[in-house]
């Protein structure tokens, strides 16, 4: 469960909230879809755009299925593949290199298009919070560009 701590902040045309992600592993995935679509009805926006960040250097933010859990462990194990959690070469004292390569891999923003008040997801899509150093608490900035119908 995610929980907003931040305020409002409000521009015109422009919301800003921020809310809390606590991560149960090392990796993982974590739908914050209701969380951003609760952050558009408070915007009020019937259309425009929603950017969601992450700023944090060992996590990351990407849309992607979520119809079917393997989905979420294909993705993980992809990228542990890709980026094993111990390299020989890693040089980075706190020994979470491999956190921050898949980090930069996801990347630590998304945006997406709001259409009638909502997301303008696919049908299998959603919003997922990327965890590679947890567990921990995280941070997502979530800000609403639109207008109100």
């Amino acid at each position: 469960m995610v929980a907003r701590v931040g305020p409002l902040r409000y521009m015109r045309g422009m919301h800003t909230t921020t809310f809390d992600v606590p991560t149960p592993s090392r990796d993982a995935m974590i739908d914050i879809t209701p969380s951003i679509a609760a952050a558009i009805q408070e915007a009020g926006a019937s259309s425009g755009l929603v950017h969601i960040y992450v700023p944090h250097t060992t996590a990351g933010v990407t849309i992607n299925e979520n119809a079917d859990p393997d989905v979420i462990h294909d993705v993980l194990a992809g990228l542990d593949v890709a980026v094993p959690h111990r390299q020989g070469f890693y040089r980075h004292s706190e020994g979470n290199s491999a956190a921050h390569i898949k980090s930069s891999m996801m990347g630590c923003g998304a945006t997406a298009p709001i259409v009638d008040g909502r997301m303008a997801l696919g049908t299998w899509q959603s919003v997922f919070f990327c965890e590679f150093d947890g567990p921990r608490t995280r941070r997502v900035i979530v800000t609403v560009m639109g207008e109100a119908s």
